[in-house]
């Protein structure tokens, strides 16, 4: 059921807030993603952002790599309440000007940004303001003296980049950050985020870094996140995706769904079919998805084509449906309710569901009414 408990257990973090969303501690695990429009297109950008917050996102991070992007990320900071990451390397100007315009977090490197003054104006900047930081190190990036040093990209590496930074802001009391080592490549990921995680108390953010287009990074990325998450370590992800920024949304929601973690939406459990289906599984499955990516509720729908694994599957599920003859077995909430059509599937489907949808929705309410 979709409200079963997930058996990990998280490591302990530290707790910051990126605007109204807290990373760490306790709290949820974020879901992130970042635009891919020009900044300076505002309009663009905000469209995409509005899109992203539809499909959940928590945090989206935005490029800011001129000064003239700073200026159209004060248009954009006013149009949208999703909490902004700027994204800033070398330009420490770029930061203070972003800072000053809104911005939820700062995405730099803090060895990157020049010499100790500047650096010191960017902390006490973010200081004065309650902005995080994240310190982002990726394998594909890494100071020339650490390749020099271990002659390639490795775990060590990473986490001695990353290392480097947190003592530049532990140097200048500044703890409220966040640190990621992302790498393309799993196992160099993982490793590096194992370390790191046995090192410091900062929340991690976890990425498979250039993971590739939409499918091979989408299994490149649940398979990396999923070692890490089912190990307890991350409070916010990010997919890396060569696809639609929504879809990375998508993907790392159904990550935290697989391993019970955090729950929206809709979740199907549906056969791959076979001949011994009855109606057309996947053509059923994939137009409900489509149809129902407004529900955020979460709930676990089974849709099984045959009476081999329907009914088992159906009981554990708010609505399940177990395909026969003609007419297909609905049950809710472990009992059999109704025969639908399988000529009338999927719009008989879907008015279940949202049915099911608002029931739910109305027993979860809570009522504030207040009481003599």
């Amino acid at each position: 059921m979709s409200d079963v408990v997930s058996p990990i257990k998280r490591r302990i973090s530290k707790q910051i807030m990126v605007g109204k969303v807290a990373v760490g501690g306790d709290a949820p695990i974020s879901v992130q993603s970042m635009t891919n429009t020009r900044t300076t297109d505002v309009a663009a950008t905000v469209a995409q952002i509005q899109a992203i917050a539809r499909a959940g996102a928590d945090i989206v991070r935005v490029s800011v790599p001129t000064m003239d992007a700073a200026e159209a990320f004060a248009q954009i900071r006013q149009q949208v309440s999703l909490p902004l990451v700027a994204d800033i390397h070398f330009d420490y100007r770029i930061a203070l000007k972003v800072a000053e315009y809104g911005a939820d977090c700062l995405r730099i490197n803090p060895g990157n940004i020049g010499t100790e003054d500047r650096i010191r104006a960017v902390v006490d900047c973010a200081r004065d303001r309650n902005i995080p930081i994240r310190i982002g190190v990726n394998g594909g990036s890494l100071e020339r003296e650490l390749m020099d040093k271990y002659g390639e990209p490795t775990p060590e590496a990473l986490v001695e980049s990353a290392l480097r930074h947190v003592d530049i802001l532990d140097r200048l009391n500044f703890d409220q950050f966040k640190v990621s080592v992302k790498a393309s490549d799993v196992f160099l990921a993982v490793e590096a985020y194992r370390q790191l995680a046995r090192q410091i108390e900062q929340p991690l953010h976890l990425g498979i870094t250039e993971a590739g287009g939409f499918r091979a990074g989408a299994v490149k990325s649940a398979i990396g996140l999923g070692m890490l998450l089912a190990d307890g370590i991350g409070d916010t992800l990010r997919i890396s995706l060569a696809a639609d920024p929504v879809e990375e949304v998508k993907v790392g929601f159904d990550i935290l769904k697989s391993l019970r973690i955090r729950s929206r939406g809709i979740n199907f459990i549906a056969c791959p079919s076979c001949s011994r289906q009855e109606f057309d599984v996947i053509g059923t499955v994939n137009a409900l998805e489509q149809r129902l990516e407004d529900i955020v509720t979460p709930m676990d729908v089974s849709i099984i084509g045959c009476v081999v694994n329907g009914p088992g599957e159906a009981l554990v599920s708010n609505l399940g449906l177990a395909g026969a003859s003609k007419k297909s077995a609905l049950y809710e909430d472990g009992q059999r309710v109704d025969r639908l059509d399988n000529l009338d599937l999927v719009d008989a489907l879907e008015a279940r569901i949202r049915a099911k949808v608002a029931r739910l929705d109305q027993g979860n309410r809570i009522d504030v009414t207040p009481t003599e």
